[in-house]
């Protein structure tokens, strides 16, 4: 299902417009159309929320981590994304005061982490979160990247280098490390992470 929203001439004007007058719900943006993005498996979204809880532990104030909940305008198609979880800086608090939605004239978020969906090396969900996103995510800037992969069973945290993730893959009883997350320390494995979504 679409909803094609005929008063939004452009791009821009869908950006200019207030949160009441969109549809309810969470959509991406494709050619002058918004199409609903499904909703997570439980347990893809169990896996976010996981991460969420542990975030605030550590000391990552609640107010800078959004799960499934900011939209970021990214180039080419679709126009948006919505990661499972981001990762703000302070200044977003402000910046997102009347929307929810990081244009390319902010500053990038500091992290964005998605779940991958079930799908094998040439399914959209395979190529959208191995190909599309990273690329659309390191054309502005997000200077780290975390894909989780239940069903490979691993989770990889790409730091942005030259415009290009560099991932690191953890694996198991790996502790995942986060660059951007020093001082503070997650120290969270990889299977204590997938065993939040069986």
């Amino acid at each position: 299902m679409t909803f094609t929203k005929s008063r939004f001439v452009d791009f821009d004007e869908y950006l200019m417009a207030d949160p009441g007058d969109l549809p309810e719900g969470f959509y991406e943006y494709w050619n002058g159309e918004l199409v609903p993005v499904m909703s997570e498996s439980i347990g893809n979204d169990a896996i976010a929320n996981f991460i969420f809880l542990m975030l605030i532990q550590i000391g990552v104030p609640i107010k800078l981590i959004r799960p499934h909940s900011c939209e970021i305008v990214v180039p080419g198609k679709p126009r948006t994304r919505l990661p499972d979880l981001t990762v703000l800086d302070e200044i977003h608090l402000i910046l997102l005061k009347k929307r929810a939605t990081i244009t390319q004239t902010m500053p990038p978020p500091r992290i964005v982490m998605e779940v991958v969906s079930p799908g094998n090396e040439t399914s959209d969900n395979y190529l959208r979160d191995y190909r599309d996103k990273p690329d659309q995510y390191a054309a502005i800037g997000i200077p780290e990247f975390w894909r989780i992969d239940p069903k490979r069973e691993w989770v990889q945290v790409g730091t942005l280098v030259n415009s290009v993730y560099q991932f690191r893959t953890f694996r198991d009883q790996e502790i995942i490390i986060s660059p951007l997350l020093e001082p503070l320390t997650l120290n969270l494995t990889v299977a204590q992470v997938l065993e939040a979504g069986e």
